[in-house]
């Protein structure tokens, strides 16, 4: 039996949203006025299915525009779209940033995860939410890492609300002239994210439709590092809300020449075209097409990059098995989801370079065989999506995207999807899902993404740091990249460095320097407690393991994990059993629930965690027991890396930090 929604009806404003977005409905079936025609035709079949990937965006229109999603609406849009509303009510329900019942236009996230937790985020909570009443007409959520680790504590404003138009972007001077200044945190902005692609058309191009509307930035305010008064007056004046800094002062070796991957932060105008093309822009697309695809792949094999977000899968292999297949047509899924606790490289990355990124994407795509390139970004990052939709649109109009890129013949184009709040889509094969319309559930495998991926199609996955590392490879050439970092483990990393430090932000160092030269660099302080190495999925080690190597395997054999390169110091001032407890409340919230070692072990978990918050030895012994059981059971049997890595953290402060001793 299929849900249903009784009498409930759509609000003007709702309509308004869903069609700015998907058209007008053509027919009484899609909500149109009745007439004579509806009477024996029904639109459906293939092409309402090929329509199921615009519901992510449809309920993204509907929250940005009224702040919730009601039945009604709910419900209008599984008409336009053909979806069964059950199902569109378990999407709708999936996504954190989503919600079905009322609420104010406007919330307040207050991040509350590792890093915020260690620079006072309870307290922050507790002052905000003691003078924002219910009266005030602001939500409080407390929420997940919001990738502002540098900024500790963080808070988002999102306020729903008509966009403005026309489109507006920030134009920050010329760094010839001064540094690029900050731009304003509170942001009205309506930005065109252009979809539909030259060549091999996505699901959901038929005739046009479901790629007429605005993916628009509602209103928003980042306020970091952020104290109650700060909180306060973005959420309900946003003309004194705090000024965001500019990128660059997330990278605190900014303006060094020494720099790959971070050259161009803090020296170009991350919105001019034409100052990243004056900084090296677009020589790598030009040498791709000049080398050819299979000699592209060939290079990037030779260079041995592997996958920067913690997996490390060699890209090359990767590609090379993308672009054998004989289905087509082939995607290209740019993962820039970082929802891992600690990790924010990516947003600076799109920040503070976004054509690299762009350039990159086109570059894969080339090698790969795929004309269309779909970029799934946080929800979280406002300023990210704004910067991103100016460079594609500004990439389009200048002929390095669509029909003939750099007058080559080749057709690529990109579209932006914005996640919601789901640290699950970080895993491929849940943001393929995610993307098609559906909950963002892992798949088994095989089949694997590079034969069955993105709509059935093989598809190669890469997130925002791997696919800028392609830029270096072929500018500088493979031998003289794989001559940085070590052997084994090539190239250079971004590092991300929270918590009690000094001067935390993204870090650029070659492979093989050690995790004592990086904190060094970051400021550490004295009393160092525990570094955490991989965020909330990765491990502990102590003060005394800093000779550890930054490398695939010299972590490994310390027994831990480089992860996605987040590093968070913490002093003695922490209390490691409440960033322990903080850890399984994370991956309880976020398990997706598929399968059942991950959604009840996840659950035990932090149970287990909350019984033994302060007790020690002997009347800890037992649920220790548990945890290491359940541990193992998730490791063992969950279906996806979520599950297997959610008890990393917690044994890792039990048999090295003596946490509960």
């Amino acid at each position: 039996m299929d849900l249903r929604f009784g009498d409930s009806k759509p609000t003007d404003e709702e309509r308004a949203a869903v069609d700015a977005l998907l058209g007008p409905p053509e027919s009484s079936w899609e909500g149109a006025d009745r007439s004579d025609a509806d009477l024996r035709w029904a639109r459906g079949g293939r092409e309402a299915r090929d329509r199921r990937d615009q519901l992510l965006p449809a309920l993204h229109a509907l929250n940005d525009r009224v702040g919730w999603i009601s039945e009604g609406a709910l419900d209008y849009v599984c008409r336009r779209l053909t979806v069964p509303p059950a199902e569109a009510y378990g999407v709708a329900t999936f996504y954190a940033m989503f919600s079905v019942r009322p609420r104010p236009a406007t919330v307040l996230h207050v991040c509350t995860d590792l890093a915020c937790t260690a620079a006072g985020a309870s307290e922050l909570c507790a002052a905000v939410e003691t003078r924002l009443g219910p009266e005030s007409g602001v939500k409080i959520e407390r929420s997940p890492c919001l990738g502002l680790c540098e900024r500790a504590p963080a808070a988002l404003v999102i306020r729903a609300g008509a966009p403005a138009d026309p489109a507006q972007e920030d134009t920050p001077a010329s760094p010839a002239q001064q540094n690029i200044p900050a731009r304003p945190a509170f942001e009205d902005e309506a930005v065109q994210a252009e979809s539909g692609g030259p060549g091999a058309a996505a699901p959901g191009d038929g005739k046009g439709k479901g790629r007429r509307g605005r993916n628009t930035l509602h209103a928003t305010a980042v306020c970091a590092p952020a104290t109650p008064a700060q909180a306060i007056a973005a959420a309900t004046a946003p003309e004194s809300a705090p000024t965001e800094p500019a990128p660059e002062t997330a990278v605190p070796q900014a303006g060094t020449p020494t720099l790959t991957l971070l050259h161009r932060i803090g020296t170009t105008d991350p919105t001019s075209l034409d100052d990243y093309r004056a900084h090296g822009g677009y020589t790598a697309l030009r040498r791709a097409f000049a080398l050819g695809p299979a000699a592209v792949i060939r290079e990037v094999t030779d260079a041995g990059l592997v996958g920067r977000g913690g997996a490390a899968f060699p890209t090359g292999r990767k590609w090379q098995a993308t672009a054998a297949q004989p289905d087509h047509p082939h995607y290209l899924v740019c993962n820039a989801d970082e929802s891992e606790p600690g990790t924010f490289k990516d947003r600076v990355l799109m920040e503070g370079d976004p054509y690299a990124l762009v350039e990159a994407m086109t570059i894969a795509a080339y090698a790969t065989g795929a004309h269309k390139g779909y970029l799934y970004l946080r929800g979280e990052y406002p300023r990210a999506l704004a910067r991103l939709t100016r460079a594609i649109e500004q990439a389009r109009t200048r002929g390095l995207l669509g029909d003939d890129v750099l007058g080559q013949g080749y057709a690529f184009d990109i579209e932006i999807r914005r996640g919601a709040g789901a640290y699950i889509c970080g895993e491929e094969t849940a943001l393929f899902n995610s993307i098609e319309g559906h909950r963002g559930e892992p798949r088994s495998k095989p089949p694997f993404p590079v034969e069955k991926g993105l709509f059935g199609k093989p598809t190669v996955e890469n997130n925002v740091e791997t696919l800028v590392n392609v830029l270096p490879i072929l500018t500088m050439g493979a031998e003289a990249y794989a001559a940085i970092g070590t052997p084994t483990s090539t190239g250079p990393k971004l590092f991300c460095v929270s918590g009690t430090v000094a001067r935390p932000g993204v870090y650029e160092l070659p492979f093989g320097a050690t995790l004592g030269e990086l904190l060094t660099l970051a400021g550490v302080r004295d009393n160092l407690r525990a570094v955490l190495l991989g965020g909330a999925a990765g491990g502990f080690v102590r003060p005394d393991e800093l000779d550890i190597p930054l490398t695939l395997e010299g972590t490994r054999e310390a027994g831990t994990t480089l992860g996605s390169g987040v590093v968070m110091a913490f002093d003695d001032t922490v209390p490691l059993p409440r960033l322990l407890l903080r850890i399984a409340e994370f991956f309880r919230d976020e398990s997706c629930g598929q399968c059942v070692p991950c959604r009840v072990g996840t659950v035990r978990q932090e149970e287990a965690l909350q019984r033994i918050a302060d007790r020690t030895g002997a009347a800890a012994a037992d649920d220790i027991a548990l945890l290491r059981e359940v541990g193992r059971a998730m490791r063992d049997a969950s279906i996806c890396g979520l599950g297997q890595t959610a008890w990393n953290a917690v044994e890792s402060a039990i048999d090295r930090l003596g946490a509960y001793e």
